[in-house]
């Protein structure tokens, strides 16, 4: 055996039962040595619940008390199946069945169909829409491919909280569910789709569970044999489970209590889909001879983390509020949580691209950091400050912004607009840039006013939104811009965010970052109506925004950043409030200000376009000494009105410059310096790096990387010291 065997990636399989219990705390320990009666562990976040339930299993499975092959654990994605197997297999007790609950039910259901029922399970059809949209042509009604995903979801939903047909509008008025149409005609739907499978002799993947649980619960011959086959179980994410997935976990049980379950209420941010942490909250009660074990010791996130995420919780109310853990970190002390304020987004998405940027250059992984937000939406704009920062990323859970089909469609719409000119009608009453785009993207779905609740609809509207706001932007930064150059604009922006990447710093919506960790995380965007937002109503819905912050919050491993903008653009009247989620926790913002860890108190730090006075002073115009506020006014030190003194001819070969770097490097040239940049650069005609440095816009990357090249033009001299012809 080579010294490589004995590696992190080929670990030892442990020799006895008890070394299985080798290097578990004292909590994990006492969840792993409870083998008999029900079970609950409840596990806050990082705190390693998958360490102990697997080593619970295979110490179990060594000892001789539980066999290999009746044991079931179940969980809800396939990764965290292959991930509990794999453990499973490096502790020697690789015989154990580790699968989803669909998985599990499904591969029941095919064995046991030709006896229940007789021939072939039907088929499985894994993309209803489809069929959701024949049903509702049949019930006479049209729906565009959002509503389309929209009311596909609300049959799953319906699904799994056991919700018939008839039933779904009382069900959606109860639960305040915002339903994308008309909840009859959602029921409609429904029915005629349920109608439609029965036809065609095909089942849906909700229909798996349904039917495994129809089988369980009419044949007790089947009932008993599963039973024998599978004596005991262990269920994951046990706050998620649905009503219709409880349901067959007591049918696999029967009147047994042979039933460990693991949890954290906390985390409960899939209420959406059916999940609901009331199995959790009511497994004492269900139980009351269970054994409890809390794990509350935190291995992932540094005190710093810790403290803000205990704080987070602590203004939480409701029944999983009643049931949180406060985490202890085991971790050594790391830097503070740092809250920064930006004037507008466009700043705070910069701010945060350079925070980046510098964490890369002082050896974090590009890989290892990440940036969370509220809705796919809000990405676009990350997209480009990291571009224009040269950081590769990567979206994890969505497509890129200009790879969604609705922002495909739009830039289509407005290329052929911007060719039709003035022969395009749908022009005929838009008297500039801005109202162009409004009245081509509004032939597209987007309106003055958000649809109301979530879901696809939404979706759609918000990436249009974007665009609108990006279009706004454009037209407010050049003057006199026509809807050809946006598109211009629109398409340097795809090519630059097509690059291909290796590794890169991961974007991802809130959701999305569940059961992942980076070293560095960054939570964005957090103003009222986007944190929590604004389509929650409820109490209920409210405290499920927190508990998404609070997951965000919990991914970061050392470094961790929190911010929002008092305005969506420069020069916006600054109306926007921080998240109430942060009163009490960001620096004098409420009574639990001044409380911190034995490291010291984390400070709100202000982004470079906030409005709100800043330790170093607001930012003077050069030229007339008027505060400014607008970021491009900002990065050339003075008002766009004032006169400049900027040495055109200098501007006219920078740009020259630009445009065969950018050539060369394969890319935009505004990712090479901006038009605003190199404008301030022909303003000051810097003679030396730090000169040029201090520039907004260049920076301590740029500046190697061009810094010779831009020195010598201002010099006169060609780039590489040639002395430039006619000089």
């Amino acid at each position: 055996m080579t010294a490589a065997t004995h590696s992190t990636f080929f670990p030892q399989v442990p020799e006895t039962a008890d070394a299985v219990l080798d290097g578990l705390d004292p909590e994990q320990r006492e969840a792993a040595t409870a083998l008999n009666g029900p079970v609950c562990v409840l596990a806050g976040a990082g705190t390693g619940k998958t360490r102990a339930i697997t080593h619970r299993i295979a110490y179990g499975v060594r000892a001789g008390i539980l066999q290999p092959s009746s044991v079931l654990a179940v969980t809800f994605t396939n990764r965290a199946a292959g991930e509990m197997r794999g453990r499973l297999r490096q502790l020697g007790a690789g015989g154990v069945q580790a699968r989803t609950f669909h998985s599990a039910a499904l591969r029941q259901l095919q064995y046991f169909w030709p006896k229940a029922v007789g021939g072939q399970l039907p088929r499985l059809v894994e993309r209803k829409v489809q069929l959701v949209a024949e049903a509702a042509a049949r019930c006479r009604l049209r729906l565009d491919r959002n509503e389309l995903r929209d009311v596909t979801g609300e049959i799953e939903w319906a699904k799994v909280t056991q919700t018939v047909p008839g039933d779904y509008p009382a069900a959606v008025a109860k639960s305040h569910r915002e339903a994308p149409r008309d909840p009859a005609e959602i029921a409609q739907i429904y029915r005629m789709y349920e109608q439609l499978k029965q036809d065609r002799a095909v089942i849906d993947f909700e229909d798996v569970l349904l039917l495994t649980v129809g089988v369980l619960q009419d044949r007790h011959d089947i009932a008993d044999q599963v039973r024998r086959q599978y004596q005991h179980f262990v269920v994951d994410e046990y706050q998620d489970v649905s009503p219709l997935q409880q349901r067959l976990l007591d049918l696999w049980l029967g009147d047994r209590d042979t039933l460990c379950v693991v949890g954290d209420a906390s985390q409960t941010i899939y209420s959406f889909t059916g999940a609901t942490p009331d199995h959790l909250l009511n497994f004492r009660t269900r139980h009351p001879n269970a054994t409890v074990v809390k794990l509350v010791r935190d291995y992932r996130s540094t005190p710093q983390v810790v403290h803000l995420a205990n704080g987070l919780l602590s203004q939480a109310t409701g029944r999983a509020a009643e049931h949180r853990l406060e985490l202890v970190s085991q971790r050594p002390a790391g830097p503070e949580p740092v809250y920064t304020e930006y004037g507008d987004e466009p700043a705070e998405a910069e701010g945060v691209a350079r925070r980046i940027r510098d964490l890369i250059a002082s050896g974090v992984s590009a890989g290892e950091i990440a940036v969370l937000y509220r809705i796919n939406a809000q990405s676009e704009i990350y997209e480009q400050a990291l571009a224009d920062a040269g950081v590769p990323y990567l979206l994890r859970g969505a497509e890129r912004f200009f790879e969604r089909p609705e922002v495909r469609e739009a830039v289509v719409a407005l290329g052929g607009a911007a060719r039709a000119g003035g022969n395009d009608s749908l022009l005929d009453d838009a008297v500039d840039l801005t109202s162009q785009v409004r009245a081509v993207l509004g032939t597209k779905g987007w309106t003055a006013t958000a649809p109301a609740g979530s879901g696809a609809v939404r979706d759609r509207w918000e990436s249009l939104a974007a665009l609108v706001r990006l279009g706004e932007d454009y037209a407010r930064a050049k003057p006199g811009a026509t809807l050809s150059d946006l598109v211009t604009e629109l398409r340097e922006r795809e090519a630059a965010q097509h690059a291909p990447t290796v590794e890169g710093v991961t974007l991802a919506s809130l959701h999305a970052a569940k059961g992942l960790e980076w070293d560095a995380v960054f939570v964005v965007g957090l103003t009222e109506g986007m944190m929590p937002i604004t389509y929650a109503k409820t109490d209920e819905q409210i405290e499920e925004e927190r508990r998404l912050l609070y997951v965000g919050v919990t991914r970061a491993r050392v470094h961790l950043g929190l911010s929002w903008s008092l305005s969506r653009s420069p020069g916006g009247r600054a109306s926007r409030r921080p998240s109430r989620f942060l009163n009490g926790l960001r620096p004098g913002s409420g009574s639990r200000a001044g409380r911190s860890t034995a490291a010291g108190a984390a400070g709100v730090e202000r982004g470079p376009a906030a409005r709100k006075r800043t330790r170093r002073g607001p930012v003077l115009c050069r030229v007339c000494g008027k505060t400014l506020t607008e970021a491009g006014e900002m990065k050339l030190m003075r008002c766009e009105d004032c006169p400049s003194d900027m040495d055109e001819a200098l501007y006219e070969r920078l740009r020259d410059w630009r445009s065969h770097q950018a050539r060369h490097l394969g890319m935009p040239p505004y990712v090479v310096f901006t038009d605003k940049t190199l404008m301030a650069i022909a303003e000051a005609v810097p003679s030396n790096g730090h000169e040029l440095a201090v520039i907004s816009g260049v920076g301590a990357r740029k500046l190697d990387r061009f810094g010779t090249d831009v020195l010598a033009i201002c010099a006169g001299e060609e780039p590489g010291g040639v002395e430039e012809e006619g000089s």
